[in-house]
């Protein structure tokens, strides 16, 4: 049970180093090839009833192939001592990249990636990391910034008996089956906590038929349900936490809904996140 192949989308204009770690770390437990990708699109920038000249969209062209070769040296340097199979996937495209990042995912396991808080300052080379979660279909592992390895002492699944908490908990097998201790746990009212308990009890059954041991946790909340899950996941000194993300109608541009982006947010935890 494992990922057979990762890709990890890299940052331009910035270090890699501890995203690159961390995928070099996964990549050996689980025996992986590793795909690394870069993508932007080119400078798009009005000036009166056309663009900027031609010698500037020339300069930025180059600027960013530079940039592409200057991660992929990263990527390579990184990853070849440990990694046999790599390749690398570098592209100047029109269309939106997260269509571009979400089409290549067909390619792969498991994204690893990190949260991008600098995609509003420069929407040429960054994109919100949400969309990418709901669009792959496939689970994406999110990397706190300053991370350089992945401790799975303690895996935190933050359940709702949903379609994606059910699809979060299945992509996370390989990752659980190689946690320390796996709590499932569920924040619900009072009255619904014997439901809840029930639920989880089956839930704990199926991780254990898995050869995952698991302990479940029915807590009612306090304040609201992203705040009490991000508080017991800290009460439970947490390493990562496995959650369903799902979009909120016209919302969806911020991707994930207030339980899940909350949960994304709460460095220096990883989120591993399925949609």
């Amino acid at each position: 049970m494992g990922y057979a192949t990762l890709m990890v989308h890299l940052d331009l204009r910035k270090s890699n180093a501890g995203l690159l770690k961390v995928t070099a770390e996964l990549a050996a437990r689980f025996g992986s090839a590793v795909i690394g990708i870069v993508a932007c699109q080119p400078i798009q920038i009005a000036y009166g009833d056309g663009y900027f000249p031609g010698a500037m969209e020339e300069e930025d062209h180059g600027q960013k192939i530079r940039e592409m070769r200057a991660a992929e040296e990263e990527f390579r340097a990184a990853l070849s001592p440990t990694t046999r199979q790599l390749e690398w996937r570098a592209d100047i495209t029109t269309e939106p990249l997260r269509d571009h990042h979400a089409r290549a995912a067909r390619a792969a396991d498991l994204i690893v990636t990190h949260m991008d808080t600098s995609r509003l300052l420069d929407q040429t080379r960054h994109f919100n990391i949400g969309d990418l979660i709901l669009r792959a279909g496939r689970p994406v592992l999110v990397v706190p910034p300053d991370a350089d390895r992945l401790v799975l002492d303690r895996a935190f699944i933050a359940w709702k008996d949903t379609r994606e908490a059910r699809r979060a908990a299945s992509d996370a097998l390989p990752l659980l089956a190689a946690a320390g201790h796996v709590i499932v746990a569920e924040v619900a009212p009072e009255s619904h906590l014997p439901a809840a308990r029930e639920g989880l009890a089956e839930v704990v059954a199926w991780l254990s038929r898995h050869g995952v041991a698991a302990e479940a946790l029915a807590v009612p909340p306090v304040g609201p349900d992203a705040d009490s899950l991000a508080r017991l996941a800290a009460v439970q000194s947490a390493d990562v936490i496995i959650a369903g993300a799902y979009g909120h109608g016209r919302l969806r541009e911020w991707v994930l809904g207030g339980v899940t982006l909350d949960l994304l947010l709460s460095a220096p935890r990883f989120a591993f996140l399925s949609h």
